[in-house]
């Protein structure tokens, strides 16, 4: 039964943990899109799954929930992936100006094929341009897997704006409804431009790096200010400098000759000892010779001379008596400069999983979901600050290992966009899957691998 008690704390804990983690992570990518304008319509906690509990959101339209898998999260972000299609602009204004069109009609009016509309009505709809249109009289409903025979406008105030859009305002004279045709004023290449500059793509260099760079920074600022607090509230273990004895050892040599916790140290031999270095430094020296000596202390007001003596012909290191130990507590500015040591720490240990002499020493230091889920419960059972601590090591380091550049990390997004940047255009869809397949072996092969030694360590 205690074990099976062990394992549901692990994974309550495990899941609790990760879950916040991922949220916060999460929110960082979501609060950058939303302050430059791009569109998000969906931001959850949890891998994609179609069961789900969830909201819409009135002020910006996006569906915000919990899936049951929560080792997870993720944001549907508009435009993350390459479209280049010449007919995405007629594509647009068809549905603008039909308000509702069916698939196989929208082909026959652009000369395609069906397949290609339907690729382009689901870029479309990724950018949060129109909606996919579920007519229950063909048996059609949201939860499907594939997509409807048609597709809608969105509702749009007079401005052009739609749910997905800060500002919205439907009340506003000219606005029309989600199905109803929209005259949006502008030719079909300008009415593009419009929807792809409330995208991910249709941002500039910086801001799309903002929005990678946020989601890791807010990991890492969470544990920064999670170290602080404890530091500061908690305090840290550190020796008294005064000469006053915190504990001795029983049966050691300092009980033999009557020294107690509490005593203050007077003197080692002939030589004063007014800190707690100073003792520390005269004991060593009498114990490197060999001979016995004389310890005076300080006790209830009076100072009483012991006698210290070392067993003959058995080196001797210590006496037994220990400094006494108080809490400290950092200042805000001491407390952040360990929070930024720390977070050095952790970034270099990062950096090293990418250096291959370094590679298997890191991972066989790292933990999966599983080790995690096993700190995550026992420092649950420890304490508020033992959780606290190891929520801000995790967070740490989830921060940093997402900055490193191996798709599809966000580090990973980061170095594509360098690449274009250099190249000057972007890299085709195909270039871009096939740096993330290799990305994704990799992190493949250290899954399995940390995963192993966490089970080996647990049994």
């Amino acid at each position: 039964m205690q074990a099976v008690w062990g394992f549901l704390s692990a994974v309550f804990w495990g899941v609790l943990l990760l879950s916040v983690l991922v949220f916060v992570h999460e929110g960082g990518h979501y609060l950058a899109a939303r302050a430059f304008g791009v569109r998000v319509t969906e931001f959850f906690l949890g891998l994609p799954c179609r069961a789900r509990l969830s909201f819409k959101s009135k002020k910006v339209g996006t569906e915000i929930g919990v899936t049951p898998l929560l080792l997870g999260g993720y944001n549907r972000i508009s435009g993350m992936e390459p479209a280049t299609d010449e007919l995405l602009a007629p594509c647009l204004a068809t549905v603008m100006r039909e308000g509702r069109v069916a698939v196989a009609d929208a082909a026959a009016e652009l000369g395609c094929d069906e397949e290609r509309v339907y690729g382009l009505m689901a870029t479309l709809a990724d950018w949060g341009s129109i909606r996919a249109y579920y007519d229950a009289e063909l048996g059609e409903k949201p939860s499907q897997k594939t997509w409807p025979a048609a597709f809608e406008t969105l509702a749009r105030d007079a401005r052009g704006l739609t749910e997905y859009d800060r500002g919205h305002d439907f009340s506003l004279p000219g606005s029309t409804a989600a199905g109803e045709p929209c005259d949006p004023g502008l030719s079909a290449e300008d009415l593009l431009a419009r929807e792809r500059s409330h995208t991910y793509l249709g941002c500039g260099f910086l801001k799309r790096v903002a929005m990678l760079v946020a989601g890791p920074a807010v990991n890492v600022l969470l544990a920064f200010f999670l170290v602080v607090g404890v530091l500061m509230v908690q305090g840290v273990s550190a020796i008294d400098p005064s000469p006053v004895l915190g504990a001795v050892e029983e049966g050691s040599i300092a009980e033999s000759a009557g020294i107690k916790a509490g005593d203050r140290v007077v003197c080692v031999g002939e030589e004063q000892t007014p800190t707690w270095a100073d003792v520390v430094t005269q004991l060593h020296a009498r114990l490197a010779e060999g001979s016995d000596f004389t310890m005076t202390v300080e006790r209830a007001g009076r100072d009483v001379p012991l006698q210290v003596d070392l067993p003959e012909g058995q080196q001797t290191d210590a006496i037994g008596v220990h400094a006494t130990v108080v809490t400290y507590h950092p200042t805000f500015a001491e407390a952040s400069a360990a929070a930024v040591g720390y977070a050095g720490q952790v970034a270099s240990f990062a950096a090293r999983l990418i250096m291959p002499q370094h590679t298997m020493e890191v991972l066989d230091q790292s933990s999966s979901v599983v080790g995690i889920a096993a700190m995550a419960s026992e420092a649950a059972s420890s304490g508020v600050w033992d959780f606290l601590n190891i929520a801000a090591a995790i967070s740490m380091s989830l921060g940093f290992m997402n900055l490193l550049p191996i798709p599809p990390l966000d580090g990973g997004k980061i170095l594509v966009e360098l690449i274009q940047l250099a190249l000057r255009r972007e890299l085709s869809l195909r270039v871009q899957n096939a740096i993330s397949y290799v990305g994704l072996a990799f992190f493949l092969f250290v899954f399995v691998f940390v995963l192993r030694n966490d089970i080996l360590r647990l049994l």
